[in-house]
């Protein structure tokens, strides 16, 4: 009986040694003796004790912060670009066995895509435009890292930085465009104006009772306004004086 002791032990031993609990969100890539046999999936799983190893990989979307590049846009303007990249493992087997470290190698890659799309656009394009440079920069990235089983869900441009003296020169450009549109403006207004001055003549040349009835507005206007005495000489009593002085 004194050796089944030892039996049992080792037994339990080996028992606790080939148990593997993978966690929900990971896949389990496992070898035997150094070479890929399979891969383990969320929930208890066995494995043999010694001759297989297990390689964990997290299955989830991770976020990767490319560190601040300094680009020449295509209209020779130094800018400081950064960015984030979203992406996830889709096959496991692959992000070990491709490449080294696939989170470096994205790191890497997203880095130089980054230099070498910003550098194809001129500023404005590139303020205005992030998205779509985004865009570009995914498209570039998702064929070297769909052979690491990396697929890349989105690329966000974060910040775009730019020498202070191209600021200011923006920010008078911006000036100039705002006066302009406000010149037109008043522009366009003196002209509705104009036209609307001319209808009235018209009117009044086509009916001088028009303009007696503008005359006596515009003195009661005067009148409540200024608290002035307004003293009316009716039209008929000044073309008798102005007779009377003819006569003279």
């Amino acid at each position: 009986m004194n050796y089944l002791i030892p039996i049992v032990v080792i037994v339990i031993v080996l028992l606790a040694l080939s148990v593997r609990i993978v966690q929900q969100w990971d896949v389990g890539v496992v070898f035997f003796l150094g070479k890929y046999r399979r891969e383990i999936h969320p929930g208890l799983n066995f494995i043999i004790p010694i001759l297989e190893w297990v390689k964990y990989v997290d299955m989830r979307t991770r976020t990767m912060d490319v560190v601040p590049q300094e680009v020449m846009t295509k209209d020779s303007v130094p800018t400081k670009v950064d960015a984030v990249v979203y992406y996830k493992v889709f096959d496991a087997k692959k992000s070990i066995i491709e490449v080294e470290n696939f989170a470096d190698a994205s790191t890497l890659l997203a880095q130089s895509k980054l230099r070498d799309i910003v550098g194809k656009y001129d500023l404005d394009t590139l303020l205005s435009s992030k998205d779509k440079i985004g865009k570009e920069i995914l498209d570039a990235l998702q064929g070297p890292t769909d052979d690491w089983g990396i697929h890349i869900v989105s690329v966000e441009i974060k910040n775009i930085e730019i020498p202070d003296n191209m600021k200011r020169a923006m920010a008078k450009e911006a000036e100039a465009m705002r006066e302009k549109r406000a010149r037109q403006i008043k522009a366009a207004a003196e002209e509705d104006a104009s036209k609307a001055f001319v209808a009235a003549a018209n009117t009044m040349s086509a009916s001088p009772a028009a303009l007696i009835l503008r005359q006596l507005q515009t003195w009661q206007e005067i009148g409540a306004e200024q608290n002035s005495l307004i003293i009316l000489v009716p039209t008929e009593f000044a073309g008798v004086l102005s007779n009377i002085k003819k006569e003279k």
